[in-house]
């Protein structure tokens, strides 16, 4: 009996820490969440966490998303599964009557036009399960084109179609569509101590107390739970911040004196809780050129894409010589903003990294310093060189297979691999970014027979290292960096974007 109520406890908490998660954003200057609220009165299953947005926000469709509505579940063992059937059977929610594809239709049907609706989740998604395919890298977004890819019902999306359709008793297609448009699947989230440490760095930004790493309770978890008794679960920011004062939480010097300018680069938007406050005119939205993570017909990287990333940053870089850059962008803009803003640019900048412990500053004299990278080196010197920079995980197997199949003749490899092994964690900071970023460089220049020698990049790892490898780019350049199709729902391999001369 005490471990089922442990469980709920925690239950509770990791609900709490979601929505204050979100709700510290009301607290960043010039921020586009404009409304809060925890357990709200509905959508029914969908009112876990309600957050609104003034203006509307970008993902990654053609539509603004005005409000995300959260179904939260916690479980104890992350060793949990599930799947496409699940979604059919309200056991899975914990409900006697009504499905997950229930509550969701049913939740369209009275929230504003263009809403998302995130189903966040501790469990995985089975492997091998058809629904695995269909989540979308970018935004969580279900992969609607690959749903709805015209097989027959013997195929396996064609049964996942079907199954769904008629559970929810819908005539065809396109009815099936239209429910699951905005529907987000957040599958291993974040533990609750992940979760506690982000608040707590959200906390300290915004100018609020955060409790001690060696505190055993954690305040924002029960104010949560006060907040809906005293029916003050749906925060405004005015509201919050009277909250904090009567709570105590202000800090008494305030936030910290940061006159750095809060600019974003967007390719693609990540979850409501990693909204920033970069005004809308220091903010670059590309979204409208790609669909998912893949250009829009007719669109071209080098001359769409490349003169708007260039123009915007020079036009920012004119009004401050201190910067916090956000990259919520594809690992070929990381490259491009760093050779804007090079070593020569005498621009101040920290960068805003996510990763699996959540959000984290990084910049170049952090202190973060770590061990160097192993470098695998075939081939001879030659007219070209194919760099692999297998930092979160292995790219070589894939970047061999494609420059084999493009006919590309590469003389000289660099194979990069941090000396614990591929991993998302393998860079610890902003200092050890850079510095891996002056290796490579070391590198290359070693590498090279002659300064034309064209190098092509193939890379998996952070984008603020791709970030520090740009601003070196006159000591890279001629070189070509190359994107991957990573949700599989285009070419299944890699294709050129930038070339830097």
């Amino acid at each position: 009996m005490s471990d089922a109520v442990t469980a709920r406890w925690h239950g509770d908490n990791y609900q709490a820490r979601v929505f204050w998660e979100n709700a510290l954003n009301l607290l960043v200057p010039q921020s586009c969440v404009v409304e809060v609220t925890f357990e709200a009165n509905g959508p029914k299953a969908f009112d876990d966490v309600v957050v609104k947005y003034d203006p509307a926000i970008a993902r990654s469709g053609p539509v603004k998303v005005p409000a995300d509505y959260h179904q939260v579940k916690w479980h104890v063992e992350y060793g949990g599964r599930f799947g496409y059937e699940d979604f059919v059977d309200p056991e899975f929610i914990g409900a006697s009557k009504y499905s997950l594809l229930e509550r969701l239709r049913d939740a369209k049907a009275v929230a504003p036009a263009g809403s998302n609706f995130t189903f966040l989740t501790t469990y995985r998604v089975r492997d091998g399960d058809p629904l695995g395919p269909l989540i979308a890298g970018t935004d969580k977004s279900l992969l609607l084109p690959r749903l709805f890819d015209g097989t027959t019902t013997r195929s396996k999306m064609g049964k996942v179609r079907k199954r769904w359709r008629e559970h929810l008793k819908l005539a065809d297609d396109d009815a099936l569509r239209a429910v699951l448009e905005g529907f987000r699947i957040f599958e291993g989230h974040r533990s609750l101590d992940e979760l506690r440490s982000e608040i707590t760095v959200r906390a300290q930004a915004v100018g609020l107390l955060a409790s001690h790493a060696g505190d055993s309770d954690f305040r924002f978890d029960e104010l949560a739970r006060q907040l809906k008794v005293r029916q003050l679960n749906g925060l405004s920011r005015s509201l919050l911040e009277d909250l904090c004062r009567g709570e105590g939480l202000m800090n008494p010097a305030g936030a910290p004196v940061d006159d750095r300018l809060p600019v974003a680069l967007r390719s693609f938007a990540g979850p409501a809780g990693d909204i920033v406050g970069a005004a809308p005119e220091d903010t670059l939205f590309l979204t409208d050129l790609f669909n998912q993570r893949y250009l829009v017909a007719g669109r071209e990287w080098q001359d769409d894409i490349r003169p708007r990333v260039e123009r915007f940053l020079r036009t920012v870089a004119a009004k401050t010589a201190s910067l916090r850059l956000v990259l919520d962008a594809h690992a070929s803009i990381a490259f491009l903003a760093g050779s804007v803003l090079d070593l020569k640019s005498g621009i101040d900048i920290e960068l805003i990294q996510k990763g699996r412990v959540g959000t984290r500053v990084w910049r170049a004299d952090d202190g973060a310093s770590g061990p160097a990278i192993e470098v695998e080196r075939t081939g001879e010197a030659g007219a070209a060189i194919g760099l692999f920079l297998n930092i979160t995980h292995d790219v070589s197997r894939q970047a061999i297979k494609y420059m084999k199949r493009a006919g590309l003749a590469v003389d000289t490899t660099l194979n990069c691999t941090p000396a614990g092994g591929a991993s998302p964690s393998a860079l610890i900071g902003g200092l050890h970014a850079a510095e891996i970023a002056d290796q490579l460089t070391r590198m290359v220049r070693e590498a090279r027979d002659d300064d034309d020698d064209i190098v092509h990049l193939f890379a998996a790892c952070p984008n603020s290292l791709l970030f520090y490898l740009g601003q070196q780019h006159r000591g890279l350049a001629p070189l070509i960096i190359y994107e991957y199709d990573f949700d599989r729902a285009g070419n299944k391999t890699y294709h050129p974007s930038f070339v830097i001369h």
